[in-house]
């Protein structure tokens, strides 16, 4: 049977949305990014759905002086301010869900989350597995969210992750669904992470615990911006060869290197984990609540080819300069 999908703006009127639904939308102007935004955002204040924007700080003073004097009634937070990690933005939403949804009208909540892309290679990568992600850790919620992706900075990958990723996306203003959606389950990983520049930088973790922080913090020490810095990111690293060792990994290759401002560490290990491995509604260990505390960027991932942690913090010379 067809089924006509309405336009990003209307929903039937009075009925709650069917579950987490999840939207990309590709935008190349101003004008189109506020074709889909405003009329999402103020059909949503109609029907008396909570609001929450979260987007570029250009694009938040676009929608604030289209929507004029409803500007007060929508919730709007820069991205580089929010949910700056997939797993941090997947549960700020969840929160604002529960938080609002016994005073909605229709139990959902809309959200348009642009989410701030900058970073290493690794971190675009984690963005990608989030938004697959998202339709499995959002999917009990009843938030309808619509994902904008820039496509006069963002390079074709990402732009076609977008196609992939989300189950609808609204293009000239209506909804469509996606024919080149990929569920998360068959989504697959990232594979097997870059390797360090050299084997010098390599160490290959074997269960000594005392050598492979010893190794971190070698390396850290000449970037981070102090002596307690590093202390911390060692252990950060060490609760996540801790959480290795709680799901039997007791081999992985390890490497720290600068990136994009920061020092990163990378551990990797042949050998996935069971179960799903991303950290946030679905915590993956109990061991990584101080790893995610200390860190500015945290990300794992598993999937056949394996089990990947990623830590960083910002970078800087010792000397705090």
């Amino acid at each position: 049977m067809h089924r006509t999908t309405p336009a990003a703006g209307s929903a039937p009127e009075g009925a709650p949305e069917a579950g987490f639904r999840h939207q990309g939308c590709l935008y190349g102007s101003d004008a189109e990014f506020l074709a889909m935004a405003v009329p999402f955002a103020q059909e949503g204040l109609r029907r008396g759905e909570p609001v929450l924007v979260t987007t570029t700080a250009a694009n938040l003073g676009l929608l604030q002086a289209a929507v004029g004097a409803d500007t007060d009634r929508i919730a709007f937070a820069e991205s580089a301010y929010i949910g700056r990690r997939p797993a941090k933005l997947a549960d700020a939403l969840h929160r604002y869900w529960n938080r609002h949804r016994a005073t909605a009208p229709t139990g959902a909540v809309r959200v348009l989350a642009e989410p701030a892309r900058a970073g290493s290679p690794g971190e675009e990568a984690a963005w990608q597995r989030a938004e697959a992600e998202f339709n499995v850790s959002l999917a009990g919620t009843h938030i309808w969210m619509i994902c904008p992706y820039d496509t006069r900075t963002l390079d074709a990958g990402a732009v076609e992750h977008a196609r992939r990723a989300h189950p609808e996306c609204v293009v000239d203003g209506e909804v469509r669904p996606s024919g080149e959606f990929t569920a998360p389950a068959e989504a697959g990983g990232s594979g097997e992470p870059a390797p360090p520049g050299s084997a010098a930088d390599l160490f290959r973790f074997e269960g000594d615990l005392v050598a492979v922080r010893r190794h971190v913090l070698e390396r850290a020490s000449a970037l981070l911006r102090s002596e307690n810095t590093v202390t911390l990111f060692g252990v950060a690293v060490g609760e996540a060869i801790a959480y290795l060792l709680e799901h039997g990994i007791d081999r992985a290759a390890v490497w720290v290197r600068p990136a994009a401002g920061r020092v990163v560490c990378t551990l990797h290990s042949d050998r996935p984990v069971d179960g799903p491995a991303f950290y946030g509604l679905r915590p993956a260990g109990a061991g990584l609540w101080m790893s995610d505390r200390i860190c500015e960027w945290l990300d794992v991932s598993s999937d056949a080819a394996g089990c990947t942690i990623e830590l960083a913090m910002t970078a800087g010379n010792p000397d705090g300069a």
